[in-house]
């Protein structure tokens, strides 16, 4: 699978935002702030807003300095999406879910003054920092990305390799 067309990344971006900010719409209008709806031993809704970025960190930039940041951060991984190659089809996934996170969340952040979370695992004992479905996307996003440079890494070593 070659991800060679910037249309198709294009729909990722873009179906990535809507069924973000669609799940968002549902969340804020469906579930009490602060109440925990347990769907699975392990997994919960719980909605809460995050005022900074992942874990709350840079909550004391403001609204105008997150929305910045993000838009500084949103380029620089266009600019790199647009430095992949057709081969790097992988990495180019990644990119257009962290571009279609990352603009969810900035939606949220410059209509509300936050960003909207949700999804909560635990454990009787612990639990993690609740988050979205854009968070996840930016996640997986950048997982895709170390994915695709570690196997670029090993056919450039396994290439090495047969050329002694």
């Amino acid at each position: 699978m070659k991800l060679k067309s910037p249309w198709l990344l294009a729909v990722i971006v873009v179906v990535a935002i809507v069924l973000d900010q669609w799940i968002k719409l549902l969340v804020e209008s469906d579930l009490v702030m602060h109440e925990r709806v347990d769907l699975l031993p392990f997994l919960a809704l719980y909605r809460t807003y995050n005022t900074g970025v992942a874990f709350s960190m840079f909550s004391s930039v403001g609204d105008k300095g997150l929305i910045v940041l993000s838009l500084v951060v949103i380029a620089f991984v266009l600019y790199l999406a647009a430095r992949s190659t057709p081969q790097q089809w992988l990495a180019r996934a990644g990119f257009a879910l962290i571009v279609g996170g990352a603009v969810g969340n900035l939606i949220d952040r410059a209509v509300y003054g936050h960003v909207i979370d949700y999804i909560l695992f635990h454990t009787p004992v612990w639990s993690f920092a609740v988050f979205n479905l854009a968070d996840a996307f930016i996640t997986v996003g950048a997982g895709l990305v170390l994915i695709d440079e570690f196997l670029a890494w090993r056919r450039g070593t396994e290439t090495a390799r047969s050329g002694d």
